[in-house]
C-alpha cells in the first residue's frame, strides 16, 4: 500500500502554474481551461505587527503564516487567532506602462500555539479570480490593514501606482 508521501504520488498531485503558452502551435488544443498566474503576487498583511510582505508560498497555501497550521471553517475553533489578510495583486501592462490591475483581499486568523487557523478556502480562490479579472475587493478590510496595504502598494512601485485605475486609488484614499 502506498502512502500519500510516496514520491510518485507527490509528483502527480502538484499544482502547476502555466507560464507563457507551453502548447503553442499544437493544432488540436484550443487553450480552454488554462490561466496564467505569472502576473499575480500574493501579499500578507499583518495588522497586529503592522507589516506587509510578498509571500509567493501563498500561491500554494504555503505562506509562512499558513505553514504547519490546520485550517477550519469555524471561527469559534480559533479563539486566540491573530488576524491576517492574504491579498492577491495582479499586475498588467498598458501603453503608459505596468500597473496594478486587480487587488483582492481574503481574511484568515492563525493561532500558532494551537496550530489552528480559520479561513474559507473558497473565498480565497474567488478573490484570486477577482484579482485576475481586474477587480478591486478591499472594502471588507479594517482601516488599519487597508492603510498598510495602500502604503505598501504606493511604496513598492510608484509607476504601478501612478498607472493604476482611479477606482484602485479611491479604494485606498
Amino acid at each position: 500500500m502506498k502512502s500519500f508521501d510516496d514520491k510518485e504520488n507527490k509528483k502527480s498531485n502538484q499544482f502547476t502554474i502555466m507560464k507563457d503558452d507551453p502548447i503553442d502551435g499544437h493544432p488540436s488544443y484550443s487553450g480552454g481551461g488554462t490561466i496564467s498566474l505569472e502576473n499575480m503576487s500574493p501579499l500578507v498583511v499583518d495588522p497586529t505587527d503592522e507589516k506587509v510582505w510578498v509571500d509567493m508560498g501563498a500561491m500554494h497555501a504555503r505562506s509562512e503564516v499558513e505553514k504547519r497550521i490546520k485550517f477550519v471553517t469555524d471561527k469559534e475553533e480559533v479563539p486566540n487567532g491573530k488576524p491576517y489578510w492574504l491579498v492577491w495583486v495582479t499586475v498588467e501592462r498598458k501603453d503608459e506602462g505596468p500597473y496594478y490591475h486587480g487587488v483582492a483581499a481574503s481574511y484568515l486568523e492563525v493561532d500558532r500555539e494551537a496550530r489552528r487557523g480559520y479561513k474559507i478556502l473558497a473565498e480565497h480562490v474567488n478573490r484570486m479570480d477577482k484579482s485576475l479579472k481586474g477587480r478591486i475587493v478591499v472594502d471588507q478590510m479594517d482601516d488599519k490593514s487597508k492603510q498598510l496595504l495602500g502604503e505598501f502598494l504606493r511604496d513598492f512601485n510608484s509607476e504601478y501606482w501612478e498607472n493604476a485605475s482611479d477606482e484602485l486609488k479611491q479604494a485606498f484614499a
